[in-house]
């Protein structure tokens, strides 16, 4: 099982770079970070987690922006979003920056997506709330055209453009995965759809998992990736998600400073060597 973090990286925390590094260094191998370009004042969407929203989601640096600087020190480290709100993203810029991040990292970007949770965002980026599912599921096939052809085009009820060239073309062959976010129904469909892989939050059980695999299974897509994002460092919730499949596991890491990120680090590390010993 491979192990890394996912966090919300903001001007008031360690710089990605400084991130990147220290993961690398203490043999962690990846970072997954969030994605919020904003946060209307209205506050209408209820926070998922229950109470008031933390002040991270307020501050948080573009993901594609601060990945690259991860990249930029580090030599392995396993760069991905957790997740990119791309119903709210302009998709041909995505794609841009998604091949531009997987070609300056060699090859190590994951893309995870998923639909969001608030609506004031999306609709403050003109994207309908109502319908950003079916919005995604078509963003996603056009992307891997984007990212595959020499030229694009696609035609659907929310995205359309005819042949277009967009270069740079990703690193990764035939691009780079892309795992999609969530448990719902339809995330599983969007999974066995257009994902290479699975992200799926720490409050799904191994029996859940395993269910979801035997349906990918049936769906004609065995063994799917998945990953874990944002865990505790829990060794008997770990290895339920080893024995039912996970791959994957990234902490959630809070967002502080740099001397305090490095001891969280270091207690990660840790955990992870008396886990793996």
């Amino acid at each position: 099982m491979k192990f890394g973090v996912s966090t919300f990286v903001t001007d008031e925390g360690i710089r990605p770079g400084p991130l990147g590094a220290a993961l690398e260094e203490r043999g962690l191998s990846s970072l997954f970070l969030a994605e919020h370009s904003h946060i209307p004042a209205s506050r209408e969407s209820p926070y998922p987690g229950g109470g008031d929203l933390p002040r991270k989601y307020y501050r948080t640096l573009d993901p594609f922006v601060a990945l690259t600087a991860a990249a930029a020190t580090t030599r392995e480290l396993t760069v991905g979003t957790g997740i990119a709100l791309l119903p709210q993203r302009d998709l041909i810029h995505t794609a841009n920056e998604g091949a531009s991040l997987d070609l300056v990292s060699g090859g190590r970007f994951v893309l995870g997506v998923g639909i969001g949770w608030n609506r004031e965002e999306m609709r403050n980026h003109g994207a309908d709330p109502a319908v950003r599912g079916a919005l995604m599921n078509e963003q996603l096939e056009a992307l891997t055209r984007l990212w595959t052809q020499e030229q694009a085009e696609f035609h659907g009820r929310f995205v359309d453009f005819d042949p277009v060239y967009a270069w740079p073309k990703p690193a990764a062959s035939p691009h780079p995965p892309i795992y999609v976010g969530g448990e719902s129904t339809a995330a599983l469909r969007r999974t066995v759809a257009w994902g290479d892989g699975w992200l799926l939050r720490p409050h799904t059980t191994p029996d859940e998992i395993r269910q979801a695999q035997d349906w990918f299974a049936e769906q004609g897509k065995p063994d799917v990736p998945m990953a874990i994002f944002g865990a505790p460092a829990d060794e008997k919730l770990i290895a339920g998600w080893a024995e039912a499949g996970v791959e994957h596991v990234t902490f959630m890491l809070e967002t502080a400073p740099e001397s305090g990120t490095l001891r969280e680090l270091d207690e990660f590390a840790a955990f992870v060597q008396r886990y793996a010993g």
